[in-house]
């Protein structure tokens, strides 16, 4: 049974359907792309090294329409904050979240939102934010499609989620974020109060 979903989400341009990790895609639409490589449905089990990322990207760059952005501090703070508008708003519990300057993480509880649902909520408020901001017009703010969806099972699953999460702004240098939308865990699951 699914206890809760790891979301996750990239900005414009951080992962495309032929990227060499792995992607969610089944296809390449943009036909300018297409020769950047073959798609890789799902994350590879072996990884790419750091040159031919860094070599797939410079190519990637070259062909897309709009320039790659990063999120700065005041996008980062913009975005968990209207993340948190929206955990409020639907009434989700949030156990994590981390806000990437390309990319972001958060661990929901299950809820009658189906996990697909919640990353297209969380992806048009915090576009719609940014733009408004006057931070992201006229330029698209996220990757197209779904994002990413891990299943979370077992109370084990939780509390290696939630440090995975934690820790990845430690990962590049950035200190560790805390938003007061998110709960502690305290060992929850179906049935089971820890």
């Amino acid at each position: 049974m699914v206890a809760g979903y790891h979301l996750i989400w990239t900005a414009y341009g951080y992962w495309l359907p032929n990227e060499p990790r792995g992607s969610t895609s089944h296809t390449v639409r943009v036909e300018k792309l297409k020769p950047l490589g073959e798609v890789h449905y799902g994350r590879k089990q072996v990884q790419p090294s750091s040159a031919t990322l860094r070599e797939f990207h410079d190519q990637a760059r070259e062909l897309l329409t709009h320039v790659v952005l990063t999120f700065d501090d005041e996008d980062i703070n913009l975005i968990g904050k209207t993340i948190g508008d929206q955990i409020v708003e639907h009434g989700y519990t949030c156990y994590a979240c981390a806000v990437m300057p390309d990319h972001v993480h958060v661990l929901i509880r299950r809820h009658r939102d189906k996990a697909g649902q919640m990353i297209q909520f969380f992806q048009e408020a915090t576009k719609s934010a940014l733009v408004d901001a006057g931070k992201r017009t006229p330029h698209p703010v996220w990757t197209d499609g779904p994002g990413w969806k891990g299943f979370i099972n077992t109370r084990g699953d939780f509390e290696r989620e939630i440090e995975y999460i934690r820790r990845n702004p430690e990962k590049i240098g950035r200190p560790e974020q805390v938003w007061d939308f998110v709960k502690p865990y305290q060992g929850w699951l179906p049935g089971y109060r820890g």
